[in-house]
């Protein structure tokens, strides 16, 4: 369909990932090329898209009640659900009553396809099921144009072969595969044309990139990515502590558009709890990554997910794993109980954690988090007379909204317009977790 006689128009929605928003954007792109006109979600709409998330089991329940919810909205509309819950429980999401059709992550732009048929032709009698196995899958071609004021997610990778005892993500992924460096570039290029000041590369293992490419790694890309003119800045998804070998550091370490900010897929900072969870680094091993990047880098700030009340995880080792996670000095660690997923290593194995021992341990490392964030930002307010430069990303109620380069949270009180350029600023004070600047220029 490459033109419609009336204007179908469309709503979609995203749980989970930033991939998935990424992939939900070029899914809207693609209908809007094709005649459709989006609407925000909450409007009656000819048409609905959920892209879905199956990290733990409450992921999947919420991707079937926000399904049903779609359709109790406009129970004559089309409603295509999409994504990773739907490429692990294809058959849950064909069963739901006015469902038309449900599509996993081998193609996810069929939904674009499938979208046009359904317009032509209604309603199906029963959905449509397209959930092809992901066992040789290449890299699905997409692309998008359009960013959020300052920033762009733009998906480089797809897949993980890392296998964790606890994860249901491979499965419903596939195996590695990368974007092609030519296109990546080409994608990056044109938002940053476009006027986009920061790109944040992302994937489901952003690390792998390159694995299936023959010698190519991330910081090959980095480095290219750094040559493109008037680029902006380069954020990275969340990576794996031994992807921060010396070559990787040395590459990187001088290139003036990647921002000095690392999110590290941690888990857990106990070496027999991560050997348990069956992840590729030890503790130590992941420390002297950290070092190693902070020698290079010194302005580097650190981010991390850890997972508390793993299978097996003793008063010891959880002990472990707070030491560890002071000494690191995080800006932030987002911090969560584990959660069984049936069909995972972790799930069948013995000595699971009551959930109220979990919940205490969430308290004590997110203490850690708020104390080492607030160390943090006490050492900037000692040295007002150093100006930050920020990214200014939202304005409101007397207050713009911004992030510097390491990633400090940034409060600028001012009633100007929000400006499309970095500004500089000057810290006068500290809010929780956030630095309260005014600004040093006009």
């Amino acid at each position: 369909m490459s033109s419609t006689e009336k204007i179908f128009t469309f709503a979609a929605l995203t749980l989970g990932c930033k991939v998935n928003q990424y992939e939900t954007e070029a899914i809207c792109e693609a209908l809007e090329a094709m005649g459709f006109t989006q609407l925000p979600s909450h409007k009656p709409c000819d048409l609905y898209i959920l892209n879905t998330c199956t990290v733990t089991a409450e992921s999947d329940r919420k991707s079937r009640q926000m399904t049903r919810r779609l359709i109790q909205k406009n129970p004559k509309a089309i409603v295509i659900v999409t994504g990773c819950s739907t490429q692990a429980h294809a058959e849950d999401f064909a069963r739901i009553d006015g469902v038309s059709a449900v599509v996993g992550n081998r193609q996810k732009l069929r939904v674009v396809e499938i979208a046009c048929e359904l317009m032509k032709n209604g309603k199906p009698a029963s959905p449509i099921v397209e959930v092809p196995d992901l066992s040789d899958a290449d890299f699905e071609p997409m692309a998008i144009t359009r960013f959020a004021r300052t920033r762009a997610y733009v998906k480089i990778q797809d897949g993980c072969e890392s296998r964790c005892a606890y994860c249901a993500i491979p499965a419903a992924r596939g195996p590695v595969r990368s974007k092609p460096m030519d296109e990546v570039l080409a994608e990056v290029k044109a938002l940053t044309d476009g006027g986009c000041r920061e790109i944040v590369l992302t994937g489901i293992e952003t690390g792998a990139w390159g694995r299936d490419l023959g010698s190519l790694r991330l910081q090959d890309l980095l480095v290219e990515i750094n040559r493109i003119p008037n680029i902006g800045r380069i954020r990275l998804g969340s990576l794996d502590p031994t992807v921060m070998t010396q070559d990787f550091v040395d590459k990187i370490k001088d290139l003036r558009s990647l921002a000095p900010h690392f999110h590290l897929s941690m888990q857990s900072g106990c070496s027999a709890t991560l050997a348990r969870m069956r992840r590729k680094y030890n503790a130590r091993q992941a420390e002297a990554a950290m070092a190693r990047v902070r020698a290079a880098i010194p302005q580097v700030q650190f981010t991390t997910d850890m997972i508390v009340g793993f299978p097996g995880e003793t008063e010891e080792e959880f002990a472990e794993s707070a030491d560890f996670a002071r000494r690191a000095e995080f800006l932030h660690i987002h911090v969560f109980p584990y959660s069984k997923r049936e069909g995972t290593p972790a799930a069948a194995m013995k000595e699971q954690i009551p959930e109220a021992v979990k919940h205490e341990r969430v308290a004590v490392l997110s203490r850690i988090s708020e104390e080492s964030c607030g160390s943090i930002l006490d050492r900037v307010l000692t040295t007002p007379e150093i100006p930050l430069s920020v990214l200014p990303e939202t304005y409101g109620e007397g207050f713009i909204m911004a992030h510097t380069p390491d990633f400090l949270e940034i409060k600028i009180l001012t009633d100007c317009p929000l400006p499309r350029r970095d500004l500089t600023v000057r810290p006068i004070s500290r809010e929780g977790e956030m630095l309260v600047c005014v600004p040093v220029d006009s």
